[in-house]
């Protein structure tokens, strides 16, 4: 078998697609990701550039024909020349000296110009604007097409040729880790047929939903009376799932013109009478008026711990802020009157500091009485909950006004009313006994009926039966539209008038699963005035005080919103693509299904992101949704909700709490992924690369030779165990650079993508020194090009994993002394050691006074020390006290000198005029303006600063490094988020006018030669 190397084993435009991935992050409306929540998905861009770049052959691989086009070699010889010239004029310069490093070849430069015109693929292709641009997308479907017949003539005379290299047919694309649908749906864009799997039910739905059910339909005009009687047919082009997109938004308000029907009387306006306009100014336009509401904010409630007041029920409040805008806060009063208490909503201006933030005192302590002032212990609200004496009690009430929101005082009515409900029907289902993840069955909360107040459960069940009564509707719409029937047994899989009404009512049914996570006592009031959805975060914590959103108002949370209007943008946005996919619910770790695919076996393209060891229970999460989901979609798809709730016996997760022991997790996680690996290798079309998404914390455990990371070592080990042979790694930056980072827990701020072959059967066998010291050869530069594509500092040790492991698997063993096999695990302790080392080298690189101030600060952080010590240490670093001190860097005072912290410079810097500019100081100040100023003013200071700022960046990962070790967590916070950002702010700076002076990299004053 003749394979080429592939684009994605040689090089990447990481630059490019790192920042695309993290402003994507910030992009809503229509992106495939509001379709439905799911957790942890990669970014579209970074999928849709490894897929082609799995694909498309590296142009090394093709140079012949490259040379036979004169102008390409024309182009190439004068490039050539001009090097030479140029090499001449730099030895002549250095007085004769020979340069390091050779002349590309001719060969060698024509190659580089056709990876140039790749690369500039990649770059249109992974921004956001072109994700429908079918210019662009062709484009890159035209290159993939011609790397597939050069490889199909390649192999043309393979035994197997008829089979695998039919030059009409590219192989198919399968993820059997499906998830969110990044992967298939973005393979599917790029012109490939596309298989998607999971063992999740709700996974498997939303890939139906993304890349399945819109080709059958694509093109085809609404069905609805509306657009019937309007007779547009003609004024519209219904290219893809647009059509489809119009019939779930006209379905949908129709649901919700029921729905209000049957429940609206429940969801009572606000009537601001005259005692209340007379109160407050801002409520004198609305007196006589009967306002909608859009949320109620309520708070849960426990006795008294104090004897004295233990029949009273108190409120445990996080945050009394309402709002902060337009120069004033808004927030909630509570006013104590002897044993009892009544909440007012006031306002003032925004710098008053007597509001009260809420009756929390602290992650350990709690909360506070609001009567008395006794502290209450959460053991005390968790015992409280768990004997039934949590209860809920009306803290305001946030209406419709004229373009503004009308925060009010709680209402004895409103209250009362919505406390007097109950629902027909509940999800009784336990939840899962998962402390980690799962707070609420502390306090009593242990089913998913728990997490919804009864007026919520009754409107998502009310809502869930319309969906499927709807149906009926839409079959008969689609039949006086000239769908003809189909079979009933073909269900989604036909396209006529059952399917059609099928599929409309599928997102219909999503919609209820993207209500539920809004209509929830998980969902908070956030202070910019609206509603956030349950799962901020990917888990279900214990929530205080929450917001109770109206389904029928037209702001945050309500149905049309919420559920219909994004499924409908998401649709509009799809690939406009007849493609045959399918999803379906299957077992990563099993033996595929062949029926109907006969060439299902070596014809697949694989790119996948598998479970993080122990990272998320996505079973455990997922059942939230799939309870609401299969009351409303059963009927239609029963293949997915047989159970009552999700599968979990099978899943690839390494949970302690179903397999007893965490050896037993491991164990399991393990010995599955080792199977899943075993079917990617057996499932992949043999020229083309498998490519594996992965991220995990790294440090976790210890051995002799450094730390490593259990997940890492399972996930790898199951690797080099299948067989495979990782060719590339690349960090690809794929979470929001805004987030909190928590120094300890794993960031996720980059997946590290794996490039992996079956390794060769002849693979030689090396020795621990040999395998050491290509260790320490290929990681200082791997390391160099890891830093250089932007890498958060806190995925730093986990990026290098790559490289190494690279090092580890192209080998069938690595034998020690005794002639022992070296584990994964001893491997990745002496990848991590190899770093520290290579990390510690990189120190020659900065100045003179920044190598002091990194001794200084390894030592004594930004705490004083000896004046003596400092003067010392300043003599064998080339450096003085004095210096330092001129330099902007120290303060010196009485026998001591410290470091200036980041703060404590001043604010009228400019590197310019500094006459001894230090990598040091370029740091601090970098953090200190975007701490204060932020991104567009770190941007101005990058502009000035011009070569310097890399390796300003660069000095980052060493603080970072020696802040983690020393445990300087909030020091480790600042250099990670400066590096996190860059992206960002680089972008800013070559957005920002005016030229940056290519002789201001000149004004380094070189600290060792003056």
């Amino acid at each position: 078998m003749k394979h080429a190397k592939k684009l994605i084993e040689v090089a990447l435009p990481l630059d490019a697609i790192n920042e695309a991935s993290v402003r994507e992050k910030s992009i809503r409306h229509g992106h495939p990701s509001t379709l439905h929540l799911w957790w942890a998905r990669r970014p579209l861009a970074a999928a849709r550039a490894v897929i082609f770049a799995q694909m498309v052959d590296d142009p090394s691989e093709y140079v012949d024909v490259l040379l036979s086009d004169p102008k390409k070699k024309q182009h190439a010889e004068w490039d050539l020349k001009k090097r030479r010239h140029k090499r001449a004029e730099q030895q002549y310069a250095d007085h004769g000296e020979p340069r390091e490093g050779s002349i590309l070849t001719l060969e060698e430069i024509v190659a580089e110009h056709e990876r140039d015109r790749l690369f500039n693929i990649i770059k249109k292709l992974v921004k956001w604007e072109n994700t429908t641009n079918e210019t662009v997308i062709q484009e890159a479907r035209d290159e993939i097409w011609q790397s597939w017949r050069r490889a199909c003539a390649r192999n043309a005379d393979h035994p197997q040729a008829a089979e695998l290299f039919n030059r009409d047919n590219l192989p198919r694309f399968h993820d059997p880790f499906a998830g969110g649908g990044t992967l298939p749906l973005e393979a599917q864009r790029l012109g490939l047929e596309t298989v998607a799997s999971d063992l999740n039910p709700v996974a498997v739905l939303i890939n139906k939903a993304m890349i399945e059910i819109p080709p059958k339909f694509t093109g085809r005009p609404p069905v609805n009376p509306d657009f019937r009687t309007t007779k547009n047919e003609l004024q519209m082009e219904w290219c893809g799932a647009r059509g489809l997109a119009e019939d779930v938004r006209y379905y949908g308000n129709l649901i919700r013109t029921e729905a209000e029907k049957r429940i609206g009387d429940l969801y009572p306006r606000i009537h601001i009478n005259a005692e209340m306009a007379n109160e407050r100014i801002d409520l004198r336009r609305y007196k006589g008026h009967g306002l909608k509401v859009v949320s109620w904010l309520w708070a849960r409630t426990v006795n008294s711990p104090n004897p004295a007041f233990s029949n009273v029920p108190v409120p445990l409040v996080s945050n009394f802020i309402l709002s902060k805008k337009n120069g004033k806060i808004v927030y909630i009063d509570p006013i104590v009157e002897e044993n009892s208490y009544q909440f007012s909503v006031k306002s003032s201006p925004l710098n008053n500091a007597q509001i009260r933030t809420g009756t929390s005192i602290g992650k350990r302590k709690a909360f506070k009485c609001l009567i008395s002032g006794v502290p209450i212990s959460y053991q005390y609200i968790r015992n409280e909950g768990r004997a039934g004496r949590m209860s809920l009690r009306l803290l305001a009430i946030i209406a419709e006004g004229h373009r503004e929101r009308v925060y009010l005082s709680p209402n004895a009515e409103h209250e009362a009313r919505a406390l007097s409900i109950t629902s027909h029907w509940r999800p009784d289902m336990s939840l899962p006994h998962n402390p980690r993840d799962f707070k609420t069955p502390l306090y009593g909360f242990s089913t998913f009926a728990d997490l919804f107040t009864e007026r919520q459960l009754l409107a998502l069940t009310t809502f869930s039966d319309l969906v499927t009564n709807v149906r009926a509707k839409i079959e008969a719409d689609a039949r006086k539209s000239g769908f003809v029937d189909d079979d009933q047994s073909l269900r989604t899989d036909g396209t006529g008038a059952i399917a059609y009404a099928d599929a409309v009512v599928t997102f219909l049914g999503v919609g209820v699963g993207r209500a539920a996570d809004y209509w929830n006592s998980n969902a908070t009031w956030q202070p910019g005035g609206f509603v956030a959805h349950a799962f901020t975060r990917q888990a279900i914590p214990m929530v205080w005080d929450f917001a109770e959103s109206n389904p029928f108002s037209n702001s945050s949370g309500n149905w049309a919103n919420t559920a219909v209007s994004w499924i409908s943008k998401v649709l509009e946005s799809l690939p406009k693509s007849h493609l045959h996919a399918k999803a379906n619910i299957q077992d990563a770790t099993g033996t595929p299904s062949k029926k109907g695919d006969k060439n299902i076996i070596n014809q697949m393209i694989i790119s996948t992101d598998p479970p993080y060891f122990d990272n998320i229970s996505y079973a455990d999460l997922s059942d939230f949704f799939y309870v609401w989901l299969r009351r409303s979609l059963q009927p239609i798809h029963p293949e997915l909700f047989k159970t009552i709730l999700t599968p979990k016996g099978c899943e690839l997760v390494a949970d302690s709490q179903r397999h007893g022991t965490k050896d037993n997790a491991g164990r399991f996680f393990l010995n599955g992924m080792e199977r899943a690996m075993n079917q990617l290798s057996e499932l992949s079309h043999p020229t083309i690369p498998v490519t594996v998404y992965y991220a995990f914390k790294q440090s976790e455990s210890t051995t002799d030779e450094g730390s490593v990371s259990t997940g890492w070592e399972k996930f790898l080990d199951a690797v080099i165990r299948a067989g495979l042979e990782v060719r590339g790694t690349w960090p690809i930056r794929t979470e929001r650079g805004a987030r909190s980072i928590a120094i300890g827990a794993n960031a996720l701020a980059s997946s590290i993508i794996l490039v992996c072959r079956p390794r060769p059967i002849d693979a030689s066998i090396a020795t621990l020194g040999t395998f050491i010291n290509s260790l320490k050869y290929e990681i200082p530069y791997a390391l160099k090009e890891i830093q250089q594509s932007g890498i958060a500092p806190v995925d730093l040790a986990q990026a290098a994993i790559g490289p190494g492991m690279a090092v580890y698997s192209r080998h069938a063993k690595i034998l020690d002394a005794e002639g022992k096999s070296v584990s994964v695990r001893d491997a990745l302790g002496l990848i991590n050691q190899t770093l520290d080392e290579v990390m510690t080298e990189q120190e020659s690189d900065v100045d003179a006074d920044t190598r002091w101030a990194l001794a200084w600060f390894e030592h004594h952080g930004f705490a004083a020390g000896d004046y003596g010590v400092a003067e010392t240490l300043s003599k064998a670093k080339n450096s003085s006290v004095t210096g330092l001190v001129d330099a902007g860097i120290l303060r010196s005072y009485a026998g001591k000198v410290r470091l200036l912290r980041p703060e404590e410079l001043p604010n009228d810097w400019d590197p310019m005029t500094d006459p001894r500019l230090t990598n040091w100081e370029i740091v601090h100040h970098l953090i200190r303006v975007l701490a204060t100023d932020g991104e567009e003013a770190a941007a101005g200071l990058i502009k000035k600063l011009g070569g310097h700022a890399e390796t300003a960046r660069d000095l980052c990962y060493q603080l970072y490094a020696l802040s983690e070790r020393k445990k300087r967590f909030a020091e480790a916070i600042s250099y990670n988020t400066l590096v996190k950002s860059w992206p960002e702010i680089a972008l800013r700076a070559r957005a920002q006018p005016g030229a940056q002076s290519e002789m201001f990299g000149e004004r380094m004053v070189n600290r060792d030669e003056s």
